[in-house]
């Protein structure tokens, strides 16, 4: 099969050829940043590619699209295809695997394994993405998470068997949610093809929608930390490597979001219609939850944790409103917080195997020890509470010029308790910010500390930039975004 597409997972496939063959940690480094700097440049390629054939008239609902036979008996075949909103997740899913190599530069012991799991997980999001086949999509999902386990319950720290494992059970639960839903789809239209463009011409019975919709969006709905069904992500984040977290807050969360939108809404609209002010209540109180209980914590990783639940839950908020403008927003939101999340985590790690300490109350005067990282850390805050000028402020703007949209009561009340998330959020980050970086500097051992080192100013300079070029140039994104949103978002109506 001849699809640019495939080089996604085989590209991924590849550096774990290399890595099993590499006999030294050189060996080992230099296959991952030629690999992952390979991922980028394709991505990058796809998105002018992509915007390309558009300007030239294609208006396909999926491009690069190409199907082979797997499973006959069960009509199962490994199908690709993307649209704007999977060429953006590809993007954002390379920048993040590609930074996460520097900041995982120094990590010690057992590098050669932590970065084949590492490899493998990027496989199933990769694939997951570029997926048009409701069975080859779950598949990859699988993928994505299994390797969780091993690289927190390994490589992490504090709690990391417990947090792994419940990381772990919970996403599966959510996971056992999405195959039944997937089957009922397949079965219940009577369907000869599990392709989702098949499928979305297809009139599932209403009974089945009703039925089973709640059962596929809260299985992808765990995965983006929907409330009450959250609590495994700030345990996991805690306890996870630092690359582990950018790439599991920053993308695998996403596929949450994505999952939702893609399968859940676009093939299920009347169930949508029955439980989706039920869904809209849960994300409203995970925005302002999260938030909240942010507020409150000491632990870096937690307060970004926490945080993740709030944004993660304004892209589910987003999507349930139900307008082009809203869901064109939530996509903008995930590549945005996949940015700015991972560089929060990556600086948080840095900080941390300097300091060997997550908690704000034993840290004070880190601007003058280590003045790139904590400038650094303000921008991403800045960043993160939506200051105009980087990504967060695009994102968060349409997310809530698209929810207003709506002129019934309900949906406008929720919009507006959504919206008191920014000022929650102002709250928590500039306390953060003023509590541990600035002040004088309250541990004598902290004044033998050194500041960034090369490859770690390569992981966050590079996400800066990235968060930075998204606020201030968002179109080129928004009109890939929106024009893939549309043919999902008439079926609602």
């Amino acid at each position: 099969m001849c699809n640019i597409l495939i080089l996604f997972v085989v590209i991924p496939l590849a550096m774990m050829l290399g890595l099993w063959a590499a006999r030294s940690l050189g060996q080992v480094k230099a296959v991952m940043v030629a690999g992952a700097s390979l991922l980028v440049a394709l991505s990058v390629y796809l998105v002018f590619d992509y915007i390309g054939l558009r300007n030239a008239g294609n208006d396909a609902e999926m491009l690069y699209t190409s199907s082979v036979a797997w499973y006959e008996p069960l009509n199962i075949c490994f199908s690709l295809g993307v649209d704007g909103i999977s060429v953006v997740m590809l993007l954002l899913s390379s920048i993040i695997v590609f930074t996460g190599v520097f900041a995982s530069w120094r990590l010690q012991p057992m590098t050669k394994e932590y970065f084949l799991w590492y490899t493998l997980l990027t496989v199933g999001v990769y694939g997951f993405f570029i997926s048009t086949d409701l069975f080859t999509m779950f598949m990859f999902y699988e993928v994505a998470l299994i390797p969780m386990y091993l690289l927190i319950g390994v490589w992490g720290s504090g709690r990391k068997e417990y947090s792994a494992m419940k990381l772990t059970l919970m996403l599966m639960g959510g996971s056992a949610l999405i195959l039944i839903g997937i089957l009922s789809i397949y079965y219940g239209a009577g369907a000869t093809s599990m392709n989702i463009l098949d499928l979305a011409q297809m009139q599932i019975p209403t009974a089945i929608q009703h039925t089973f919709f709640p059962l596929l969006f809260l299985g992808f709905g765990i995965l983006g930390a929907l409330f009450p069904f959250h609590t495994w992500s700030p345990d996991g984040h805690a306890s996870a490597p630092t690359a582990v977290s950018m790439l599991h807050a920053g993308v695998l969360m996403k596929l949450g979001g994505y999952g939702c939108f893609r399968i859940a809404m676009n093939l299920m609209p009347e169930g949508l219609a029955m439980w989706g002010d039920m869904f809209l209540i849960l994300t409203t109180i995970s925005v302002v939850y999260g938030a909240f209980s942010a507020c409150v914590q000491t632990d870096l990783k937690y307060i970004n944790a926490y945080s993740s639940v709030s944004h993660c839950g304004l892209v589910l908020f987003a999507l349930l409103m139900m307008t082009r403008t809203s869901c064109t927003g939530a996509v903008l939101q995930m590549l945005s917080h996949g940015l700015m999340t991972a560089l929060f985590f990556a600086l948080i790690g840095m900080m941390y195997g300097r300091t060997h300490t997550r908690d704000i109350r034993q840290m004070s005067g880190l601007m003058k020890i280590m003045p790139c990282l904590a400038v650094c850390y303000v921008i991403a805050g800045l960043a993160n509470l939506g200051l105009p000028g980087f990504s967060g402020f695009a994102a968060e703007m349409t997310i809530f010029v698209g929810s207003f949209e709506n002129a019934d009561t309900f949906h406008r009340v929720c919009t507006i308790i959504a919206t008191c998330s920014i000022v929650i959020t102002a709250v928590y980050i500039l306390r953060t910010v003023g509590k541990f970086l600035y002040g004088e500097v309250n541990n004598p051992e902290f004044l033998k500390l050194k500041d960034a080192s090369w490859d770690e100013k390569v992981a966050v300079f590079t996400l800066i930039v990235c968060v930075a070029g998204l606020g201030l140039a968002p179109m080129w994104a928004s009109d890939m975004i929106s024009s893939s949103v549309e043919p999902i978002i008439s079926q609602f109506y």
